[in-house]
């Protein structure tokens, strides 16, 4: 099989900062090359696009439909292997659930789809169909989160008996306290987005950032919104109590109003022997805390990390990693699968993470509009 991966993008044109981190992604490591797309609702503005980040305007397509259609034309060795869906999340199940059906890869920006349902439906379609998909909880992709997993696998701090993970934002700030502004913003639309907004876009990183690290899953839940104003249909701020496997408990807290914070996720978790802690904001240091000794500090690049965390770092100590080196570890993951190379089972969150996704999701809002209840996870 030829190096180069063919990759087709739905979504992300403009100044869509999904769109920016998916291709560098896609560039980093050399696997990937762009062949087709359908970067915008409108055709002009589709190829303008195209033409301004010098991708060939042969396959940039009308709309998505036609993408298909005229790919499944193509010879199989010409037509695209993988499709990166970076659009609203109400495009998400329609496009990813087609692309399977005809034989297609699948890289998903989360959530999934807008729907637990929606999420079984395309599980069984993956099932059926036996192709790749991930799901781009990028975080998973730093390698001292990785290395975090690794450390808890391995027993480094014991049974875990405690988890905290936070993710504070407050761009939403400015605009949930304008009447006119709400109206603007597709997160805020429940047609677009699904049932919740700050919970979908970001509580769902950190339930899947307690699920990836420690291996173990979310069984029940009890989570209080707030949602400010009366006429406001979507939730802005999100606590989550959490009660996992061999009677682990924590927090899930989010925040899209948290005035003053850019992209603060941070997860620590704490074990019989000691804890871990990780900065999504200081993403090159992660904490192991163990009493009575020293606190230590691990950071990436470094001999004694483990192969997964090694694997995802491409610079020398000292040189700082970011959020896309992280998405690029994904990539990379995915083009193992894709060609059928072995990897780890953490290099990519697949279906089973992102239809866990929906589940923390509709749990979540479940349990706020039943009274603040504690509600089981399937």
């Amino acid at each position: 099989m030829p190096k180069k991966i063919r990759l087709g993008i739905l979504g992300g044109g403009g100044d869509s900062l999904i769109g920016v981190l998916h291709r560098v992604a896609s560039f980093i490591n050399d696997n990937y090359e762009i062949v087709g797309a359908v970067f915008n609702p409108d055709f002009e503005d589709n190829m303008q696009f195209a033409k301004e980040i010098d991708i060939p305007t042969n396959r940039i397509y009308k709309d998505f439909d036609t993408l298909v259609e005229e790919e499944m034309k193509l010879p199989e060795d010409e037509r695209i292997q993988v499709c990166s869906i970076l659009t609203p999340n109400f495009l998400h199940f329609p496009m990813a659930k087609k692309l399977l059906e005809n034989g297609f890869n699948v890289i998903c920006e989360k959530p999934m789809t807008t729907t637990y349902e929606e999420a079984k439906v395309l599980q069984e379609t993956l099932e059926k169909e036996g192709t790749v998909f991930a799901v781009t909880h990028t975080y998973t992709g730093y390698p001292m989160v990785r290395q975090m997993r690794e450390m808890i696998k391995e027993g480094v701090i014991g049974k875990v008996h405690k988890v905290d993970v936070q993710y504070y934002q407050g761009w939403m700030n400015p605009i949930i306290h304008d009447k006119e502004k709400r109206g603007t913003v597709w997160r805020l639309d429940p047609k677009k987005a699904g049932i919740s907004s700050c919970m979908g876009d970001i509580g769902v990183h950190a339930f899947n950032m307690v699920e990836y690290t420690t291996g173990l899953q979310v069984q029940s839940l009890l989570c209080d919104f707030n949602y400010l104003y009366d006429d406001n249909q979507m939730d802005m701020d999100g606590t989550a109590l959490i009660r996992m496997d061999k009677n682990v408990k924590g927090v899930i807290r989010a925040s899209q109003v948290a005035t003053g914070e850019e992209n603060n996720l941070s997860i620590a978790i704490y074990g019989q022997k000691g804890g871990l802690k990780w900065e999504q904001e200081n993403p090159n240091y992660l904490y192991k805390l163990n009493d009575p000794e020293p606190l230590q500090v691990y950071k990436p690049g470094h001999e004694y990390n483990s192969k997964l965390s090694l694997d995802g770092t491409k610079l020398p100590p000292g040189h700082p990693e970011g959020i896309f080196d992280a998405m690029a570890n994904i990539y990379l993951g995915v083009a193992k699968a894709i060609r059928g190379e072995e990897y780890n089972s953490g290099e990519f969150p697949t279906m089973k993470d992102g239809v866990r996704g929906l589940n923390f999701i509709e749990n979540t809002v479940a349990s706020h509009k039943q009274g603040n209840i504690w509600v089981d996870m399937d």
